[in-house]
């Protein structure tokens, strides 16, 4: 260990050394220490660092720690952690929680982190997934007979960022960003008409930058999406630092601004919508094979 360690000090007074080099013209060796500098980097990965938060109001929450800045860096034993884009179980337990939560849908279930957090709280839980028990959470006929819950959490796909399956039917296999969103658009429309009259259904979204359409703000689709399905936003949202996120292992070969956050959005139905007001729908166009949103 003790080597280990010496070997990073080390590593970090040569990246130094090289950052207070004083400036020259730019010769054929750039090239040259550039390349050494991207070796260096290789092997010296980035530490995490104390970040100063604002300090949070006292109030009568039953959560206190529960804020718009969520930074819990323990996961808690939820889940499978290797899961791809799995989620720490603490962040649903602290919504559980706070919402006081007793009949809980996870039309998304992944590994089972939100089942497991309901089994530990005793809160009746509902958990279905395409892979798991071949449930579409995008298909209406799902949600039959099921009665009515008052809390709901979604984690989908963010889109292509993880494909989990070749499975049409599966999310982050959309061929593009229309047909997700038009897929994306049937799930929320259709977790929303089980919400219980005081229910909230949140939503965790990241956005990325997609190699062919580039960045995506799935975040802002997210909620143009629940407010078309004639829901309201619940609270502030709560931004949740990407602890333990696999990217933050890796070293790319471009520039761009790391996304080291995802949101959560918590939305409820408003009066109108709870006592059966008409509820737009998104705007789409179908032809044989494609759907195209008319924005």
């Amino acid at each position: 260990m003790h080597g280990r360690s010496r070997i990073k000090r080390l590593l970090g007074l040569l990246l130094l050394t090289l950052a207070l080099r004083p400036c020259c013209d730019v010769s054929a060796s750039t090239t040259r220490q550039f390349t050494f500098f991207q070796t260096l980097m290789l092997y010296s990965q980035t530490s995490p660092v104390i970040a100063v938060l604002p300090r949070a109001p006292i109030t009568t929450s039953p959560v206190p720690g529960l804020t718009s800045l969520y930074h819990k860096a323990k996961r808690g034993n939820y889940g499978d952690a290797r899961y791809p884009g799995n989620c720490s179980g603490e962040l649903i337990k602290d919504l559980l929680c706070y919402f006081d939560a007793k009949r809980v849908l996870d039309p998304l279930t992944g590994s089972g982190t939100c089942t497991e957090v309901c089994r530990e709280l005793d809160v009746e839980c509902r958990s279905t997934d395409l892979r798991s028990d071949d449930t579409d959470a995008c298909d209406p006929k799902c949600y039959e007979n099921i009665g009515t819950f008052d809390f709901v959490w979604l984690h989908p796909p963010y889109w292509r960022q993880k494909v989990y399956s070749r499975d049409q039917r599966d999310l982050s296999n959309a061929p593009t960003l229309s047909y997700f969103l038009f897929r994306y658009q049937k799930l929320i429309a259709n977790c929303s008409t089980i919400l219980h009259a005081k229910g909230k259904i949140a939503i965790l979204m990241g956005d990325y930058s997609d190699r062919e359409a580039g960045f995506v703000p799935l975040t802002y689709h997210t909620k143009r999406i629940a407010f078309s399905c004639g829901l309201r936003q619940a609270c502030t949202d709560i931004i949740r630092f990407s602890h333990g996120a696999s990217s933050s292992k890796k070293v790319y070969r471009s520039s761009f601004i790391p996304g080291l956050h995802d949101v959560c959005m918590v939305f409820t139905k408003p009066e109108l919508a709870i006592t059966g007001a008409r509820r737009t729908s998104l705007p789409y166009s179908q032809d044989a094979h494609r759907f195209c949103f008319r924005f």
